[in-house]
């Protein structure tokens, strides 16, 4: 038995077929369970549909996490759906990637410490060493996996060793300033988000904010992203902007730009670990 302060989620994506809502709600007051949040969403494009749940015994406890499970695989199978059940007094374990810029981790952290962020964060991984002392200042095991050509394909094999090794929910990559290859993002598939600035592809390579003040733009923003094999191309998770002027030097810009990117990337990371973010194809839905 489960305390009756335990709260589930369930999110299902499946086709289209009348009597889906009913069918869960029926089968979740069926157990005693009461709904404490509920979205949908059909997409009619592709005529799939979307749904999250939040729910808690009533009362006096409920069954097991895998009974729950049993009871509603036969509605799950009526209706041919994807679907993952949660239990949200286990906090997700979360691997944060990083480069030189500690900007994102720096921020991560702070809400970790600062309980904003409810997840487990076991470990953080480098290609450089320079955030080793304020990692492990945070109790943090750090692991240093620097990437050459001659030995990427070494260490994108420990990078996936450690994945399974911890056991990990969510692959953060706050600023990892590394092209994963097809063998890692197919490892990393559907766990795996990156926080890169708009101005891709416009501005690619070495200093997009430079590039883009020659330009003179007058919005800069971020995007959080899940990974794939297209280089920053992958399902929209998170976007965000800030208007600039042409008084902004590059300097301040980079400024604004990292203040967009942290911002960006903790609203992905805690959607993702809240379970609402479900992909769609090259796009996704996010119930916030």
């Amino acid at each position: 038995m489960t305390s009756e302060n335990t709260h589930y989620v369930i999110v299902v994506r499946c086709p289209e077929r009348k009597g889906i809502v009913a069918a869960v709600s029926s089968f979740l007051a069926d157990h005693d369970f009461t709904i404490a949040e509920s979205h949908q969403y059909n997409d009619p494009s592709t005529d799939r549909f979307f749904m999250r749940v939040v729910f808690h015994p009533d009362g006096g406890g409920a069954p097991a996490f895998e009974a729950i499970k049993a009871g509603f695989a036969p509605v799950a199978e009526r209706f041919g759906m994807d679907w993952r059940l949660h239990d949200r007094s286990k906090k997700p374990r979360v691997l944060i990637a990083v480069s030189k810029f500690g900007h994102c981790l720096n921020d991560l952290l702070h809400r970790w410490r600062s309980g904003l962020l409810p997840i487990e964060i076991p470990a953080v991984l480098s290609n450089h060493d320079d955030m080793r002392s304020f990692v492990e200042w945070n109790g943090i095991a750090y692991h240093h996996l620097p990437v050459t050509q001659a030995n990427r394909d070494e260490q994108e094999a420990k990078f996936m060793a450690l994945v399974d090794d911890l056991d990990l929910d969510l692959i953060v990559l706050a600023r990892y300033m590394q092209v994963l290859s097809p063998r890692l993002c197919a490892h990393l598939a559907g766990r795996c988000i990156n926080i890169h600035h708009s101005f891709l592809p416009s501005f690619k390579g070495a200093k997009p904010y430079h590039q883009a003040h020659a330009r003179g733009v007058k919005m800069i923003g971020a995007t959080a992203h899940f990974v794939t094999t297209d280089l920053d191309e992958g399902p929209i998770i998170a976007q965000d902007a800030s208007h600039v002027t042409h008084a902004f030097t590059p300097e301040q810009m980079v400024a604004l730009g990292q203040e967009v990117e942290c911002k960006v990337l903790a609203r992905a990371v805690s959607w993702s670990v809240d379970h609402r973010v479900i992909a769609n194809g090259s796009k996704t839905v996010v119930f916030a």
